[in-house]
């Protein structure tokens, strides 16, 4: 209980430098996880694609389309259950600024496919039989205050014109990481608006999702459905949900990499000035513990008290953090969302939080804690002197 009682006064002596201290290691690891955060946001896709879902696209871009036929012979390959038409509509709501995902699929399939998009039978219904029907995200309803009725028209660019479409239901995430700032609508509307005005675009679409049962035989199914178009006009690459996001998100690398090398030297920061703290309370009262070993008061105590004022402080910084984290990221989300739809702080980074609080106490008061443990009492008396 006396050292307990030592640890925590001596801890707080200079209050002034000990509660700039854990402010330090507070900002410090409350900027280590927004940057987290935001790596977690730009991994989001990848991160919620499930093993069960293949993407095949045009094997030599994205952008170049596929004949909608090839969608039966798909299903017909061994292992394929559930096939469904895609395309990115890119559609524009008033201005470019108002800038979210719109998607045009087969709808029936499509819910099959993504059972984690929950809406309530009744508005999947109503959905499902209006051709010019969509559905919305729950964040994107709530952003343009859009309800269930209302009629949102889109201006197309990659499908030009006007595309008037009534908002049939609202789906929720069932799950954190899923997304819910997306506009679904029916891929048999824009094929009929095509065969009217640009006949030669009907019939196509920009990728399959597919639905298998087994998993595990992933590649092989993505192998078999290439080869059913090989030497074709339009010949396909089939890879897993997680592949196809991964492909987006390597865009992107330098990015990423620059923002996890910079969360990283924000612990290093704070550990050099943890360490600089630690290190001039042991200089300062060497004095001090040069008396309590005179008083019996073992080396290795003394090193065990100096550490653990270090991790009081650190640890104090670290649940600041954690308080601020979780509530600055709130902050961000409704302006972030336009580019990160999924926002939040993930368990892991809260985990991480305390562990690197650790990690930085520890190191920083390892040196001048090995010092305090086996300084001899005249060499202290000494150097005071």
């Amino acid at each position: 209980m006396l050292l307990l009682r030592l640890i925590f006064k001596n801890t707080f002596r200079h209050r002034l430098r000990s509660m700039l201290t854990i402010v330090g290691v507070a900002i410090a690891l409350t900027a280590f996880g927004l940057m987290r955060t935001v790596l977690d946001a730009w991994n989001a896709g990848v991160s919620a694609s499930s093993a069960n879902r293949l993407v095949t696209r045009n094997a030599v871009s994205l952008t170049q389309p596929l004949p909608y036929a090839y969608r039966g012979r798909i299903r017909q390959v061994t292992g394929v259950d559930i096939v469904a038409a895609g395309n990115w509509f890119g559609g524009i709501y008033l201005d470019e600024k108002n800038f979210f995902a719109n998607f045009a699929v087969e709808a029936e399939d499509f819910f099959r496919l993504y059972p984690e998009l929950v809406v309530t039978p009744a508005e999947q219904k109503a959905f499902l039989t209006d051709r010019k029907g969509a559905v919305i995200g729950r964040k994107l309803a709530d952003r343009f205050h859009w309800r269930v009725g209302d009629t949102v028209t889109l201006r197309g660019t990659i499908f030009p014109g006007q595309w008037p479409m009534t908002i049939r239901a609202i789906y929720k995430g069932a799950r954190p990481d899923t997304d819910e700032t997306v506009l679904y609508l029916h891929w048999s509307y824009v094929d009929e608006v095509m065969k009217k005005t640009t006949p030669r675009r009907a019939g196509q679409t920009g990728f399959f999702m597919i639905g298998i049962g087994d998993a595990t035989k992933a590649a092989e199914i993505s192998k078999d459905i290439d080869a059913l178009f090989r030497n074709s006009q339009a010949e396909t690459l089939t890879e897993t949900e997680k592949a196809f996001q991964m492909g987006f998100v390597s865009m992107s690398e330098a990015i990423l990499m620059a923002i996890t090398v910079v969360s990283y030297v924000v612990i290093g920061i704070i550990l050099a000035v943890a360490a600089n703290t630690m290190a001039m309370s042991a200089r300062e009262r060497l004095g001090e513990f040069a008396v309590l070993k005179t008083l019996g008061f073992p080396g290795p105590t003394l090193g065990l008290m100096l550490l653990a004022e270090s991790l009081l402080l650190s640890l104090s910084g670290a649940a600041l953090a954690m308080g601020l984290l979780p509530a600055i990221t709130d902050a961000f989300t409704k302006n972030l969302a336009q580019y990160f739809p999924i926002f939040f702080v993930s368990r892991e980074t809260m985990f991480l939080l305390p562990a690197f609080g650790v990690a930085v106490g520890v190191l920083a008061a390892a040196a001048p804690a090995v010092r305090v443990g086996t300084v001899r009492i005249a060499a202290a008396f000494r150097r005071i002197g």
